[in-house]
Order: C-alpha cells, then sequence, then structure tokens
C-alpha cells in the first residue's frame, strides 16, 4: 500500500472543508477536537467522504451531482457490484476515467432523473386529486341547477298568460339547460379521463419497481422495503437479515449458449428464490446476474439454511437449453448473508452480505456464507 503523501492529502483536505467535515488544526477549539463521538459515526461519515473525495481527485474526475451519488453508492457499500468494478478497473491500465464511468453507471447516473420523475408524479397524483375533488364539485352545483331551471322551465310552459315576456325567458331557459346538460356530460368525461390517468400512473409506478425480465421486484424497490423494515425492527425488536446471491460461472452459460439462454437462466434461478419468498421473505434483483434477499424474523444462521435449501434444490436440477437441445449442465448459485443489525446501517450489512458472497465463490461456489 502507498504512503500518502502531504500533497496528496491537501485536496482531499479541501474537499472535506468545502462540505463542512474538516477543521483546521489552527483553527479549531480544544472542545472540536475532543467532541465525544458516540458510535464513531462522524469518523464514519468523514471517512466516507475522504474516500468520495480521493476518488474523484485521484481519478481527475468532474465533482458533480452524477459523480457524488456514483462515488457514494460505491463506497458507502449500497453497490457492492459498482465497487467491485471500479476496483478492477483502477488495477488495470485503463484506469478510471469519465468515459468509463458514464458508460458502466448509465443506469447509475439515472438516479436523480427517476427522482424527478416519482416528484413529477406525486406532484400530478396531488394535482388529480384537487381536480377531481374540484371536478366532483362543479358536477353536483352543475347537476343541482339544471333540476331547478329545469323546475322553473316547467312552470313557466304551464302558463298561459304570461304574454311574448315570459315566452322568451322560457326559450332562454330551453337554451341555458341544454348548455348545463352539455356541461355536465363534459364533467363526466372529465372525471373518467382523471380516474384513468390515475390507474395508468399506478401501473407506471409500479412498473418502475420491477425488473422487466424476472418480473421480481428490483433494486430500486428493494432498497425502499430495507429501509422501511429495518425501521420497523428497530421499535419491535426482530431479527432482520440480508443477502447476495450470484449464479456462478455465468458468464460461461452466455458465451456458451448466447444470451438468450442466459436470459432463461435468470428467470430459472428467479423463480428459485421465490419460491422461498413470503411475507417474512422478500426477494428481488440487485441487477446482472445478482439477486439479493431480506429475511425477517431470521437471523443470518436460519436465514443462510433457507437459502442453503434453494441451493440445493436448484443444483439437482438439470436444465435443457430447449432452443438447441443441449444440456447447461448444473446450475448453481453462491450467496453471503449478513445480521442487519450487526453493522452501523443497512447499506453496510449489504456490503458486508457481499464479501460473505465473495468468500463463498473463493470457497469453491454453489455454496453459502455468513459474514
Amino acid at each position: 500500500m502507498t504512503t500518502e503523501t502531504t500533497s496528496s492529502r491537501e485536496p482531499v483536505g479541501r474537499f472535506l472543508g468545502w462540505l463542512g467535515l474538516r477543521h483546521s488544526r489552527s483553527g479549531a477549539r480544544p472542545s472540536e477536537e475532543d467532541a465525544p463521538d458516540p458510535g464513531g459515526s462522524r469518523q464514519a461519515r468523514g471517512d466516507l467522504v475522504a474516500a468520495i473525495g480521493r476518488f474523484l481527485i485521484d481519478n481527475d474526475l468532474d465533482i458533480s451531482p452524477a459523480n457524488l451519488v456514483i462515488a457514494h453508492g460505491a463506497f458507502s457499500g449500497s453497490n457492492p457490484q459498482l465497487a467491485r468494478q471500479i476496483a478492477a478497473r483502477a488495477q488495470s491500465r485503463e484506469g478510471v476515467t469519465q468515459l468509463w464511468i458514464d458508460e458502466v453507471t448509465g443506469g447509475e447516473a439515472g438516479q436523480d432523473g427517476r427522482a424527478d420523475l416519482d416528484r413529477l408524479m406525486t406532484r400530478l397524483e396531488t394535482n388529480l386529486d384537487a381536480f377531481q375533488t374540484r371536478s366532483k364539485a362543479a358536477h353536483q352545483m352543475t347537476r343541482d341547477y339544471g333540476s331547478e331551471l329545469e323546475e322553473h322551465l316547467t312552470d313557466l310552459e304551464q302558463l298561459q298568460k304570461t304574454g311574448q315576456i315570459v315566452s322568451s325567458l322560457a326559450d332562454l331557459a330551453k337554451a341555458m339547460l341544454e348548455r348545463t346538460r352539455k356541461a355536465e356530460d363534459e364533467m363526466r368525461r372529465s372525471e373518467d379521463e382523471a380516474k384513468s390517468l390515475r390507474r395508468s400512473l399506478k401501473r407506471a409506478k409500479r412498473d418502475a419497481e420491477v425488473d422487466y425480465l424476472t418480473g421480481l421486484p428490483n433494486r430500486r424497490a428493494f432498497e425502499a422495503l430495507l429501509d422501511q423494515h429495518h425501521r420497523e425492527a428497530r421499535e419491535t425488536p426482530i431479527a432482520l437479515s440480508v443477502a447476495f446471491c450470484d449464479i456462478d460461472n455465468f458468464k460461461a452459460i452466455n458465451d456458451t449458449h448466447g444470451h438468450d439462454a442466459g436470459d432463461r437462466v435468470l428467470k430459472v434461478i428467479a423463480d428459485t428464490l421465490a419460491q422461498i419468498s413470503d411475507d417474512h421473505c422478500h426477494v428481488a434483483r440487485h441487477g446482472g446476474e445478482e439477486f439479493v434477499m431480506l429475511f425477517r424474523g431470521l437471523t443470518p444462521a436460519e436465514a443462510a439454511q433457507r437459502l442453503d435449501d434453494a441451493r440445493e434444490r436448484l443444483a439437482s436440477r438439470r436444465l435443457i437449453n430447449r432452443k438447441t437441445d443441449t444440456p447447461f449442465g448444473v446450475i448453481t448459485f453462491s450467496g453471503g448473508v449478513a445480521d442487519v443489525f450487526g453493522y452501523a446501517d443497512p447499506r453496510a450489512a449489504l456490503k458486508a452480505a457481499d464479501e460473505a458472497l465473495y468468500r463463498a465463490k473463493e470457497a469453491g461456489r454453489n455454496r453459502i456464507e455468513v459474514a
């Protein structure tokens, strides 16, 4: 490991200073330097920011919102797959460049866009609520007005001696009644359109959280679910475990049988994992050939056992590529499990599960390891 020079630390120091996470020694009061740090949370945040700063500055990357999001995902533990890609690239001759970052993290850079879409959809739903409320009230007022107008019109037409003025009023009332009925029909159509749009919005939100290939929840949906269950489990103490699964030798499957066959294998793995999913076990596709799972009410050992049962069922099957009648051979996966409450936060637990997964790979694959 190389020793950091003073000059290499200076840009990182300035970076920390911009974010208000570092005081100069000369200007800091003793109480600031020696302030207690329960659980080391301040130190952990400082280390994370330092790692992000070194990564951006050492690789001459823009300090842009997109790069900050990408770097945070890699160094906070929320995206272990990206962290491994960056580590491997850093060891290569090409190194980490902005062009490479943009190519491999196109989906990650779109997180801000998805957040904007979420905000837009929420605002649109709010506006739809207000429109439907106003439209319903106007519809009711128009209907009441039309009924009352129709009653007066009947009374006017029954009068025989009212003269020409009353007759003209009756004609005018008829015209107004016709317009009122048209307005009522238009309002009814607008209400129907608003209901249809609301249904479309619900479908769009649902589709945004589902992996199109496997039908499982995607990474975005899983992270929201993990945060929700983590909050609930803290209030009512209950075991909470996470797991990463990765298909063994998946690249060889794609290279030998083609990507279409690889997609079918992904679906088989998804179905196998979905079979152990219930109200206390949630499965999602994290990306590529990786799946992630959340076990509520199960210790890591219990979660590992349930996952290992699924692994054995899959390994006992003999899959055949139906398009070519060529056997796939034995398809297996490896997994790593971690205790969510054994770490500072859920992202750190995910990182630990990912590290356990790669210990399983190094130990020969087709096995489950507990962090």
